[in-house]
């Protein structure tokens, strides 16, 4: 513990020799954040693009002031979900028809019946298509945007040439354009949360590896959107970076924080060389959040009322939805919730990667905590008052093959699968494309990732040709994609 007062000897300012030492690292908070925020090195902000008077113009254009994208990894088959295919054959169809839903001439699978009463406030894209039937691979396009060099390249990992920046990466860094640097900026005016979240996981490979696509890539470190590696199920649930431990209560962090600005007051020549800017402010955000309440009160679900947690289900997706509406309303301006391989997942059926016994897992394990937390999300944000301006988008890496093989799973299919969207700049109750009868291939309004990151971007107020640098300075667009018009609202 660092010693507010001692018998060592002191130097002129009453600080002792070790003391300094000690004051010099962030390391002497005693707290795991700080290290977090020095890692983000600065990075040069790229040039901001004007906003075209067609974008201007368009009522959907900024609509969302945030965005949730709750990543089902493993992909869950199309044919159970968001297009059923009551009229193909049963090696086809599967074990579960469709149910009518809120919009008359639309429905989805009998096994979301909370989410088919929310389809007036859906936007349904039933042929969505990578073309890409490996997992890291093809998650590595629909999270960036950019399609993996080369294709169906299974347990891919981060690196050049596959080192786009994620959505959230994006988001982060160009949402931070005139706040005077990059990647360090906050969530909202006044607040110390980062604009850009994940959680509860990184998704990774069988092997462990990390997938490509979930990082800041070429932008550098500082656009990196914020990991929360926690277990928000749990009944002791808490998230280290917004903590303190139990020996660093907040009068003693407050303490140390007057310690440390009266050393910065004592550095006043180095600093004239500008050399501890970036130390500065890094300390200084690690104090906002330890000390603010409103980035603590954010991941505190246990100010929940119990039936709102139970609304969500006690589910870990459950319960990560729930924490990423908190974040939202406490101002961060993207969240991606995983649904990450837990150690108990089966080997050969892990998460919605059902190779084996589909409906079973699909019945019991896969679709009820998913309708739940989904619906609930909607509902929740609806009442709030805050779902036409939260873009909410539903997605995986890709689908299911149209048929069942021999040990009754569906394979890797990347030619088409469905993706679900609702709230800000999305117009509610429709569906855009069309898979043929099989569900096999597009059959009309084909949609690819870059036209989805783009959509997202467009609805968040970001237009998809805004200039960005990589590596080695280059001008580049932020996303090749066209928008998805057929679904602005």
């Amino acid at each position: 513990m660092l010693p507010v007062f001692g018998a060592d000897a002191r130097l002129c300012d009453r600080l002792t020799r070790r003391e300094m030492l000690r004051l010099g690292g962030l390391g002497a908070l005693g707290l795991s954040l700080p290290a977090l925020l020095g890692s983000r090195a600065q990075a040069s902000a790229p040039r901001p693009q004007p906003v075209s008077q067609q974008q201007r113009g368009n009522s959907a254009f900024g609509r969302a002031k945030s965005c949730i994208v709750l990543f089902l990894m493993g992909a869950p088959p199309q044919h159970s979900t968001w297009d059923p295919k009551p009229d193909a054959t049963a090696e086809v169809r599967g074990d579960f028809g469709p149910i009518a839903t809120a919009v008359p001439g639309i429905q989805i699978c009998e096994l979301m019946p909370r989410l088919a009463r929310w389809t007036d406030r859906l936007a349904i894209l039933r042929a969505m298509s990578t073309g890409d039937n490996a997992h890291s691979s093809s998650g590595y396009y629909m999270m960036t945007g950019r399609p993996h060099v080369p294709m169906n390249f299974e347990n891919a990992n981060p690196g050049a040439p596959n080192d786009w920046p994620s959505l959230g990466a994006l988001v982060q860094s160009l949402r931070n354009e005139g706040r005077g640097q990059r990647g360090q900026g906050r969530a909202a005016p006044g607040s110390p949360l980062p604009p850009s979240i994940r959680l509860p996981h990184r998704i990774f490979n069988t092997d462990g590896s990390v997938w490509p696509g979930q990082d800041s890539g070429f932008l550098g470190r500082a656009a990196d959107p914020w990991l929360f590696t926690c277990q928000p199920g749990a009944a002791q649930f808490r998230i280290p970076e917004f903590s303190l431990d139990n020996q660093t209560p907040l009068p003693r962090l407050g303490s140390r924080h007057t310690l440390l600005e009266r050393l910065d007051r004592q550095l006043g020549s180095v600093a004239e060389s500008g050399m501890l800017e970036t130390y500065n402010r890094q300390q200084q955000r690690a104090f906002d959040i330890l000390l603010s309440a409103q980035s603590g009160g954010a991941v505190q679900l246990e100010r929940e009322p119990a039936v709102m947690r139970d609304r969500y289900g006690r589910s870990p997706f459950g319960q990560s939805v729930l924490l990423a509406r908190r974040l939202i309303e406490a101002g961060v301006g993207l969240v991606q919730v995983n649904w990450y391989r837990g150690p108990d997942e089966p080997p050969d059926n892990p998460c919605w990667d059902s190779h084996t016994q589909e409906s079973e897992r699909l019945r019991t394990v896969l679709v009820p905590p998913m309708d739940q937390a989904f619906a609930a999300l909607l509902e929740d944000l609806s009442q709030r008052g805050m779902l036409d301006e939260t873009l909410v988008v539903c997605m995986a890496e890709f689908g299911r093959t149209p048929r069942f093989n021999n040990r009754g799973g569906r394979d890797h299919w990347g030619p088409v699968f469905s993706v679900a969207l609702a709230g800000g700049g999305i117009r509610g109750g429709i569906v855009h494309g069309a898979s043929d009868a099989m569900g096999a291939q597009p059959r009309d309004g084909r949609v690819q990732p870059q036209d989805l990151t783009a959509t997202i971007l467009h609805c968040l107020g970001i237009e998809p040709t805004r200039e960005i640098h990589d590596r080695l300075g280059r001008p580049v667009v932020a996303c090749q994609g066209e928008v998805i018009k057929q679904v602005l609202s």
